[in-house]
């Protein structure tokens, strides 16, 4: 899947990657021409040749130091362009996730696979151009120039090469589970800190900053601990390799000296060999800490590509169908469950244009996982919801949640002016719409504002009160002319007298809309009431019907209105 990302850059990718070659290349001819000085210059006392030499070494440095900008250059725009790839399909399949996939994974999850898991990945992407062809190259060249030397000395070479390469992978084999288990802690860690965050008002209410802190705390230390110990294991790696790399220098210098003795080598071929030795151990580090960095990305690409896999449980639909003048819900024989939960079981009931249906019942009643199924957020587990005589599952769900507008319970906003926020359900509503839009929703309090509905808000609307909140978004609601409202508990907010103007507001419109309220005020004027408990459809029927025949609706009802309101 990887291929996808790196597609686009393949070419700076392997001028990246050639560069580091030549740079490696060059850096294989020092030893050569620091021996040849030593044996044709220094030996000889030719200090012309030693200068010309030394000219030559310090032209080969400097062009592979040039070799290696190239190389970092078109590295960083590799992994920049791979990650930016891959960051915006993730968050193009998280946002075709349904409910249950981001229940599932956990938004603070999903938030850390998007930016540290991605980070981590892009950093693996510039190494491999940067150090992984040059290492092994590094390596491989220092053995051949070795058997070109001295096939005897070019031996030590050989025998410390598999040692090292036994260390890297016991390293690696110990490592790669630990770097899974740290990203599953990191994860609990943005959970911890992104819970403190968003209810930093009620831990003050409650006064739990000591517990919260004393909470983040123990996760921050055990993030630490397991940091501490993979990084224990990982701290093996350099040392045991530099023992290995000086144990060959120095059996390199104790056979370069017999043989230099007979006069099988000469001192500069001994110096050239102990370079080589140091160009095997200096790659090998610079190897085995970018395989450190592999580690680490494999555990966070597997974390990346779980979420790519996820195939969202709600497909879309497969034809575009003809959107008719009069609006039609229909659940038939309905059940839904959350994991082993059952939260709606067999309900029935159906509601034509321009009548409003309101649904009542305890908390915890299934009154929002019934909304919920109407515009496809769950998929029902048993029986079928029809919209206009058509089972739902025909529907793009594109199509079918234009034709709605949900207002939820949270009321959600976002940074930016009010006319950004209501333009949400419209992109292109004119001022009128939105005025409109805000007088039916009780909301014309903006007018108060200097900057009028080009007054800025912060995020989630923080700078509002809970009921001007509400009613921006059911303002956001309205000003895309839906041909369903859903009101799911939206007014809760709202004092008795906005509320009435709001409901007389809605009344004129001949809108098709459903309220979800623990207010009987708010909905016993509706054409059909649903009367929910644990999950069934106790009643249904108007006001009056109920009162005369549920028992559940009758104890809501006195339980909030005195008998005469009633």
């Amino acid at each position: 899947m990887w291929k996808k990302y790196i597609k686009p850059y393949r070419k700076e990718a392997i001028t990246g990657f050639v560069f580091k070659l030549i740079e490696a290349f060059f850096e294989l001819m020092v030893p050569l021409i620091v021996a040849d000085i030593i044996d044709n210059g220094i030996g000889t006392h030719d200090n012309n040749y030693i200068i010309r030499m030394g000219a030559l070494m310090f032209l080969l440095t400097f062009v592979g130091y040039g070799c290696a900008l190239v190389c970092q250059y078109f590295a960083s725009k590799t992994s920049q362009g791979f990650g930016t790839y891959l960051r915006n399909d993730m968050y193009k399949a998280i946002n075709a996730f349904d409910y249950d996939e981001i229940d599932d994974i956990g938004t603070p999850s999903l938030i850390t696979r998007m930016s540290n898991d991605v980070v981590q990945i892009q950093l693996a992407v510039a190494m491999i151009i940067r150090l992984c062809s040059r290492g092994p190259f590094l390596i491989i060249g220092s053995l051949v120039m070795a058997f070109r030397i001295n096939v005897q000395m070019a031996l030590i070479f050989l025998l410390c090469a598999p040692l090292i390469a036994i260390t890297i992978y016991l390293v690696m084999f110990r490592s790669l589970p630990l770097y899974t288990k740290i990203q599953k802690q990191l994860d609990h860690l943005a959970l911890v800190c992104r819970e403190n965050l968003s209810g930093i008002r009620v831990i003050r209410a409650f006064s739990k900053q000591h517990y919260e802190r004393k909470r983040f705390h123990e996760a921050t230390k055990k993030q630490k601990d397991e940091q501490i110990g993979v990084g224990k294991i990982a701290a093996l790696l350099n040392p045991f390799t530099n023992v290995i790399v000086n144990c060959g220098i120095m059996l390199v210098l104790y056979v370069g000296a017999i043989k230099v003795n007979t006069g099988i080598l000469t001192q500069g071929e001994v110096v050239a060999l102990i370079n080589y030795m140091n160009s095997i151990l200096l790659a090998m580090l610079a190897f085995a800490n970018t395989i450190l960095i592999l580690i680490k990305a494999s555990a966070c690409y597997k974390r990346v590509e779980a979420v790519l896999n996820i195939m969202p449980t709600i497909p879309g639909g497969y034809e575009k169908n003809e959107i008719s003048d009069a609006p039609l819900v229909c659940f038939d024989h309905v059940s839904f469950s959350y994991r082993s939960a059952k939260a709606i079981e067999d309900v029935s009931f159906s509601m034509e244009q321009g009548e409003t249906i309101g649904i009542i019942g305890g908390t915890g009643s299934g009154k929002t996982t019934l909304v919920n199924l109407i515009g496809r957020f769950y998929e029902a587990g048993e029986g079928q919801i029809y919209i206009k005589d058509k089972p739902i599952q025909d529907y793009a769900l594109d199509e079918l949640r234009n034709m709605m507008g949900f207002v939820p319970q949270q009321a959600v906003l976002f940074s930016g002016t009010i006319r950004k926020n209501i333009c949400w359900g419209k992109q292109d509503a004119t001022d009128d719409e939105i005025n409109e839009a805000l007088r039916i929703a009780q909301a014309t309090f903006v007018y108060d504002y200097d900057q009028g509905i080009d007054t800025y808000i912060n995020q989630d609307g923080h700078n509002l009160s809970g009921g001007q909140r509400q009613r921006l978004t059911i303002a956001r609601a309205l000003v895309k002319k839906p041909e369903l409202l859903i009101l799911d508990d939206s007014a809760s907010a709202l004092d008795f007298a906005t509320d009435a103007a709001l409901r007389k507001a809605l009344a004129s419109l001949n809108q098709t809309t459903i309220i979800v309220s623990q207010r009987v005020s708010s909905l016993m004027h509706a054409d059909k009431i649903l009367v929910l408990s644990h999950g069934q459809l106790v009643g249904l029927g108007s006001h009056n019907e109920l009162m005369k025949d549920c028992t559940i609706y009758q104890e809501i009802v006195h339980s909030q209105l005195s008998k005469e309101a009633a």
